[in-house]
């Protein structure tokens, strides 16, 4: 199923259960474009949501995280949660619900074809696997994915070529999970359940710094929204993502300063205080350290 708009909750006529109940026998997709949506409470499928301009932000399991172009979140199936749009301003979301038996069989013709899953610590028994709910960055070879779902919505609505591009989504989130199992090995802890709770730990600490980057967390305070103390957040952090979390934050920044150069006209003192910089100086230093060239001259090679 093809859905261009998003239900309103708040409406009297609105039917939860029959609502609800399509994502039970089909798969279904949703391309958007709104302002002031939310949903308090949601026990879904297996999904993937990404969006394509603006931000939404979701709750799960009691913390918030903000989805916002470039990359993805994966929900498991039978997870609670909530997503919220709370600007006037329009935004374009893509949300895939898999329908469970269609993602068990590609999961299982993959695990047959890919004997290192045979391995992998989050999948036995043919079920689904379980993934790590966490920000994730969009690839090259995923935006090709979804530029071609998109266009085959748009001119066919949801056809065959659609169900086949919904198998090779789902083939590409397994090469995610795997991907976070190879990171899950650089966690120094002897015992794998260690190793795997850590792991959790220091991805709430990467979505909360992707999430509040224009606020300055400090080093404290994510510690304390991981539950490690903060030597061991910078030194399990570094040994998994390779970078300490004032470098990955500083990372982040300059990737949305990037994205409002090429893609906006806003004054450089507007991109200084909407990356979260202290000021323009710094911002240019960070800006040219990382990319050899000061911001203005930057956004003139992208004209």
């Amino acid at each position: 199923m093809y859905l261009t708009s998003l239900p309103d909750h708040s409406n009297p006529d609105f039917d939860q259960d029959l609502h609800f109940r399509r994502f039970k026998v089909q798969n279904v997709v949703f391309n958007t474009v709104s302002s002031y949506s939310f949903c308090d409470d949601h026990v879904g499928c297996l999904s993937f949501k990404t969006i394509l301009k603006g931000e939404e932000w979701y709750g799960i399991n009691k913390r918030k995280l903000a989805i916002r172009p470039g990359q993805f979140l994966i929900l498991n199936d039978e997870q609670n949660y909530s997503c919220k749009i709370d600007t006037m301003d329009k935004v374009r979301g893509l949300s895939v619900f898999f329908q469970k038996d269609f993602a068990a069989q590609v999961f299982q013709d993959t695990l047959k074809s890919e004997v290192g899953l045979l391995d992998n610590p989050f999948y036995r028994n043919n079920e689904q696997p379980e993934f790590f709910q966490t920000l994730n960055d969009i690839d090259p070879e995923l935006q090709l994915q979804l530029a071609t779902l998109i266009s085959g919505l748009e001119n066919n609505d949801y056809d065959d070529g659609a169900e086949e591009q919904l198998f090779f989504l789902l083939r590409y989130l397994i090469r995610t999970l795997k991907s976070d199992t190879e990171k899950i090995a650089g966690v120094s802890a002897i015992k794998p359940s260690s190793k795997i709770e850590i792991y959790r730990r220091l991805c709430i600490a990467k979505d909360f710094l992707h999430s509040t980057f224009m606020e300055k967390p400090d080093l404290k305070l994510l510690g304390s929204i991981a539950c490690l103390s903060v030597p061991q957040l910078i030194r399990q952090f570094k040994s998994v993502f390779k970078v300490t979390p004032h470098q990955y934050l500083i990372q982040i920044k300059l990737k949305q300063a990037v994205d409002l150069l090429k893609n906006t006209d806003k004054p450089i003192h507007e991109i200084t205080w909407s990356c979260g910089f202290e000021n323009v100086s710094a911002f240019c230093r960070a800006f040219k350290s990382a990319y050899g060239f000061q911001p203005l001259m930057f956004r003139k090679t992208q004209a």
